[in-house]
């Protein structure tokens, strides 16, 4: 905890110490080149970050200041035009990487992309997930490398299997330059590096750029592998300090001390075959300890007769253990030349991570190739298993779906098929309008919808395939989302007040070019109540802001504004009633729905039978006594 306190008040009060830190790490004159003169607030995030490695770094003994030799990459500054905006609101209720209920992985949007076999190629997914783009031609970009990948299937596949045993260069690259590496995650670099010029070679006939960066040879990490492979050996020991990390011919200085180990090996087969002669016990065997060094063990039958020079060591149940002093004068000079190699082996080892740690930039630019390439085969194993198209990207206000569907849901339904839908919003026609009234009964699949048309608007700025028959998107600036009721006790806010917060923020904030998912506003408070303030903000966003929107809602009475205003039409999601009986079809159709069913559904829910009746009966009275003339309004 102390370290982030500190980087804490850094990133408060500490901004001369900030701007110094980040010159003395970088070795600058100024800040300018970095952008972050005119950023204060990022210049003491990036100095508390240094403050916060600074304080949590250890030094590695014989290599000086540790914490300046690790090799950081210069801080980027991010606006909020460099990528799609989303809410903390927006990302919980879209289930970007987390679902709702319990927090899981599982039924997140990222669970359904993500088909990545390395770790660097999952978080570059993630963070794409997270930070949509909104450019076009980054975007394009990807389409390309994607649509190369699902078309052809076979070198899809060949990728995903030469990329699934590769080691998370990233990290590992990391680690080597600030001098924490094993020798076992070098040999895993050296394997990962060696999987390049396969890679690219693989490659070469890719027409895409994300897979033209990756076909160029890289002949000084090859040569860097080669080194690896060279110095250690294939399956080095977890300790540093121990040996058994140095191939043989490597180190003239290292050979020497190994060729006078095996004299001494030698000489103790020929004292344990002496002593056997000398003693006439053919059990006799001459073992080493860590504690007790080298010894000579007898059984305790045979333990009588051992010759008079032997002096007994140590005692067990079944054996005694002798030394020699000719054995013990040997078993010191054995130790110094093994801790001689070990220490020769140390140095060598450490002078190679140094060599690795002077490769990290080359390295890094890599593994981020290889882990876009990783994410790229995902959207396309995605795309290519699950059926999805290639979106077009157009310019202006467009939203147009035909047949879409949940990325998520199709991928959770066993014995169902998801019922697909249609969208069209902000072409400027009379059949894509900027606002979408949407109404049907509780558990009809509207919630669902809405989740699912920001899902699609989302994959297809970060240049994924969607689950659909054709698609045509223009870009969002922002995706704003308001859909399930919670409240916030710790601050004091009921589940209505934190309704009309994230509805005060997207009447704030929206434009345009923004999508906007409303579900149920207005639902948290008196009926009345409740409608003026939908119907309001539907005249707002349709209005005055001009905002996509498809808002969901059991007001039938906002029906009346696709009469009343030339941008908003009205859609339903299709009820079938057979007697008593409710099938929800899924189906969204052009037209406003006349009622909500709650009551059916409430039975459906279990409700006990004389609650439902008494239901229908306070319904008709309700009905009979109701006249609202919203109209007029």
């Amino acid at each position: 905890h102390y370290p982030l306190r500190r980087q804490r008040q850094m990133c408060i009060r500490d901004r001369p110490q900030a701007r110094h830190r980040l010159l003395e790490r970088y070795r600058l004159a100024g800040l300018e080149g970095l952008g972050l003169a005119e950023a204060p607030l990022a210049l003491r995030a990036a100095g508390g970050l240094l403050a916060y490695l600074d304080s949590t770094q250890p030094d590695v003994e014989g290599e000086g200041d540790s914490r300046e030799s690790i090799p950081l990459e210069r801080p980027r500054l991010w606006h909020a035009g460099d990528q799609l905006v989303l809410d903390v609101q927006t990302r919980r209720n879209l289930e970007l990487t987390r679902t709702q209920m319990g927090g899981r992985f599982e039924g997140s949007l990222l669970w359904a992309l993500d088909r990545t076999v390395t770790a660097m190629g999952a978080r570059c997914l993630r963070r794409w997930v997270e930070a949509p783009l909104v450019q076009i031609a980054p975007i394009l970009k990807r389409q390309e490398g994607v649509s190369e990948l699902v078309h052809q299937r076979s070198l899809r596949l060949a990728v995903r299997r030469l990329l699934r045993p590769m080691a998370d260069l990233e990290r590992l690259a990391g680690r080597a330059g600030a001098g924490s590496a094993s020798a076992r995650d070098l040999v895993a670099l050296a394997d990962g590096l060696e999987r390049l010029p396969r890679l690219a070679e693989l490659l070469r006939s890719g027409e895409s750029a994300p897979l033209q960066a990756l076909a160029k040879p890289q002949p000084h990490l090859a040569a860097l592998a080669a080194d690896l492979r060279h110095t250690l050996v294939d399956s080095p020991p977890l300790s540093l300090s121990e040996g058994g990390l140095i191939h043989d011919g490597v180190d003239p200085r290292l050979d020497g001390l190994r060729n006078q180990l095996d004299d001494q090996e030698r000489w103790l087969a020929d004292q344990e075959r002496q002593e056997r002669q000398e003693s006439g016990n053919a059990n006799l065997r001459l073992q080493y300890h860590r504690t007790f060094g080298y010894f000579l063990a007898v059984s305790r039958a045979k333990a009588a007769s051992v010759p008079s020079h032997w002096i007994r060591r140590q005692t067990l149940a079944n054996e005694e253990r002798f030394v020699t002093p000719a054995l013990k004068e040997r078993e010191g000079r054995i130790l110094q030349l093994r801790t001689r190699a070990a220490q020769r082996e140390y140095e060598l080892f450490t002078a190679l991570r140094q060599q690795v740690g002077h490769h990290v930039e080359p390295i890094r630019v890599a593994a981020r190739l290889v882990a876009e390439l990783d994410a790229l085969a995902s959207l396309a194993e995605v795309a290519a298993t699950e059926g999805y198209c290639r979106p077009e990207i157009v310019a202006g206000r467009e939203l147009t779906i035909e047949a879409g569907r949940h990325p998520v849901v199709e991928q959770l339904l066993v014995d169902t098929r998801f019922t697909p839908n249609p969208i069209a919003l902000g072409a400027g026609q009379e059949q894509a309008p900027d606002l979408l009234v949407l109404t049907g009964p509780n558990a009809s699949g509207k919630s669902c919808y809405l989740r699912q048309t920001g899902l699609l608007q989302l994959m297809a700025q970060i240049g994924s395939w969607v689950p659909a028959r054709s698609a045509r998107f223009s870009l969002a600036d922002r995706i704003f989302t308001r859909v399930g009721a919670v409240d916030d006790l710790a601050k004091g806010q009921s589940t209505f007040m934190v309704e009309m917060a994230e509805t005060a923020n997207i009447l704030h904030h929206s434009s345009p070019h923004s999508l906007v998912l409303l579900d149920e506003i207005g639902r948290g408070t008196a009926t009345f109540d409740g409608l003026a303030i939908a119907w309001a903000v539907a005249e707002a966003l349709a209005q005055n802001l001009g905002a996509r929107t498809v808002f969901a809602t059991h007001y039938h009475e906002l029906n009346e504004l696709a009469a009343l205003l030339p941008n908003v039409a009205n859609a339903q999601v299709l009820v079938e009633e057979t007697g008593e009986d409710l099938v929800f079809l899924h189906q969204v159709v052009p037209g406003g729905a006349s009622r909500s069913y709650g009551i059916e559904a409430a039975r459906l829910a279990g409700v006990p039978p004389t609650v439902v009746r008494r239901a229908r009966e306070v319904l008709g009275r309700i009905e009979a006594n109701s006249h609202v003339a919203l109209g007029r309004a």
